[in-house]
């Protein structure tokens, strides 16, 4: 099998926001004075927002990246260009490898349809085939600890544990060559926390390439072997994990005094 790349080459993000640049008292008591008219004109008005800004980025074979970053650094946006949930402005992204990203656990269930069919809808948003969701369907059934009584019930019928092991049984089932993993996911009750962490461990393990962001520098140091640094949408570090967090805590902006 060929070796595992993930690759982009000047990427750039951009977001529309949508009358945000003429959100103020004044211009909203004068809507509501023209009943709407200005209001609807102000609406129109785009203001837009560069969230990545050249990105240039290659991770190979066996490579563990953590990635760290403020608050609206892009942290999130560079997950999802990567997983091809966003489109970037311009730019290039290169994936070899089957790509697996835990976002969302839940994205892509359906709480009208019972527990089996939820197996399915959510294996075929994670890209699985239907002969691939059929033959992990009982082994995902077997981790969620439910029943199959319990499964041939609407999931709205469920506890909220019940639909979080669930979806984490469905959504960790997968075997990824790329994971992209947006914060450790942890799921479910006291009783179901310890098998959660080990899947979660084995799932890291297996997978060929890891792309972590965190805020947590001790999750990040004990499982990653290169780290990045985001500040406004750009790189502006990259090297062993160590170096990494000291730049980004020497140059984080320190809290005013109280």
């Amino acid at each position: 099998m060929a070796a595992s790349i993930l690759s982009l080459d000047d990427v750039w993000v951009e977001y529309a926001i949508y009358g945000l640049a003429n959100r103020s008292l004044k211009k909203t008591l004068v809507g509501l004075a023209s009943r709407g008219r200005l209001a609807r004109e102000v609406e129109t008005e785009i203001s837009r927002v560069v969230a990545l800004k050249g990105i240039n980025l290659r991770v190979d074979d066996g490579e563990r990246v953590g990635v760290v970053g403020a608050n609206g650094a892009g942290k999130t946006t560079l997950l999802r260009v990567m997983a091809g949930a966003l489109k970037p402005l311009r730019g290039r992204i290169r994936r070899i490898g089957f790509t697996s990203s835990l976002f969302d656990v839940s994205l892509g269930m359906n709480s009208e349809a019972n527990g089996w069919d939820n197996i399915t809808l959510r294996g075929l948003y994670l890209g699985l085939t239907p002969r691939e969701i059929r033959a992990l369907a009982d082994e995902i059934a077997d981790f969620s600890g439910l029943t199959p009584e319990q499964l041939a019930c609407p999931v709205r019928t469920y506890s909220s544990g019940m639909q979080v092991r669930l979806a984490f049984a469905i959504s960790t089932a997968v075997r990824p060559d790329i994971l992209l993993l947006d914060e450790w996911i942890s799921a479910g009750d006291a009783a179901f926390v310890e098998k959660a962490k080990q899947r979660m461990i084995d799932l890291v393990d297996k997978s060929r390439i890891l792309i972590f962001a965190t805020h947590y520098d001790w999750l990040l140091a004990g499982i990653c072997n290169r780290a990045i640094c985001l500040q406004d949408g750009k790189i502006v570090a990259d090297g062993p994990v160590a170096d990494t967090l000291a730049f980004y805590h020497q140059s984080a902006t320190p809290l005013p005094a109280q």
